[in-house]
């Protein structure tokens, strides 16, 4: 696929788009030596905080839920590379307001890799910081071998959770507990109708012919996955949420939060019947849905497809998840 994109030198890609996010959301956020994105609610924050980490070309995620009820610091690496671990030291070296901070980490290698080694420093520091990480793609290992799991677009509810737990002052124990808890009650699948291009280099990250889908490939069409004939949406929502109910064994009766995030080219009107679909099959089933998000949540360029995701809920999760927030992309 030949790349078309509105971009100037692809070595500045990552500090124009954040320049760009930081002038457009004033009020909310900061920017911070060039890649740490900073909420304006941290000033004045008296409460546990929230770190997290990852590289950009996902937008709106990571920075894009940097915010009061959110993420309070967002440490932002090159289009699609982890940061390193000194940027993120000083993020929750700046982040600690006395209370502790919550380093949010989706699983893969570098972002691991990263967040392991910033835990090491931290620790010699004498700072109270406690990591979640999130791994809730079921196509990469089964359920028992979490720790081989992708992080998928969980990070961004989490975030909400967390976020939620820490308005109402909960220690960093809590906020802890509650947002292991989340995590290891959620699952997601992904399906790819096209692949993208990486936007600095223009290769593609994966290919698929015009009447094929890819069901379980990861975020950047990394393996683990299947091709299979192109299905209508209905029939791919059913698919899609079969495997997830079953990772997580869900019963009649139970509560759930659905998200539905579009891969970076699949259009609302497209999401919007997915979710349609998705609600409906577990209304059938006797499942409550509780909470929701719909639309383009954690992107990768314009790769055509969307992530389904499911994640158990109660009545203490919804107080966290209604609680108010204010982000560039997500409010309440």
């Amino acid at each position: 696929m030949k790349m078309k994109k509105f971009i100037n030198n692809p070595e500045n890609l990552t500090q124009e788009l954040l320049e760009g996010l930081a002038l457009a959301n004033k009020e909310i956020l900061t920017l911070v030596d060039g890649h740490l994105v900073v909420s304006k609610d941290l000033e004045t924050a008296d409460r546990v905080t929230v770190v997290t980490l990852g590289g950009t070309g996902h937008e709106p995620a990571l920075q894009g839920f940097v915010g009061k009820g959110m993420v309070d610091i967002a440490v932002c690496g090159d289009i699609f590379a982890a940061p390193g671990p000194d940027s993120c030291v000083k993020a929750i070296q700046m982040a600690d307001k006395g209370h502790g901070v919550l380093f949010v980490v989706l699983n893969h290698s570098g972002d691991m890799l990263t967040a392991n080694l910033t835990m090491k420093k931290i620790k010699k520091m004498g700072i109270n910081v406690a990591k979640v990480v999130t791994q809730e793609d079921i196509s990469s290992a089964p359920r028992d071998d979490a720790d081989n799991r992708r992080g998928f677009v969980g990070c961004v509810p989490l975030y909400k959770i967390a976020g939620g737990a820490a308005l109402q002052g909960k220690s960093l124990e809590e906020v802890t507990n509650v947002s292991q808890r989340y995590a290891d009650n959620m699952a997601a699948i992904s399906v790819s109708l096209r692949g993208a291009t990486h936007p600095a280099t223009g290769g593609p990250l994966a290919e698929l012919d015009e009447e094929e889908m890819g069901v379980g490939m990861g975020q950047h069409g990394e393996g683990g996955g299947q091709k299979i004939q192109m299905e209508t949406a209905d029939v791919t929502t059913d698919l899609l949420m079969e495997k997830v109910l079953d990772d997580l064994k869900i019963k009649s009766g139970e509560k759930l939060m659905v998200v539905v995030n579009g891969s970076g080219a699949t259009t609302l009107m497209e999401m919007l019947i997915i979710y349609r679909r998705a609600v409906k099959h577990l209304e059938e089933k006797g499942i409550e849905v509780v909470g929701n998000m719909v639309g383009e949540i954690l992107t990768v360029q314009e790769t055509a497809g969307f992530q389904l995701f499911i994640a158990r809920m109660d009545e203490e999760l919804q107080s966290y998840w209604n609680e108010p927030c204010k982000t560039p992309y997500y409010s309440k």
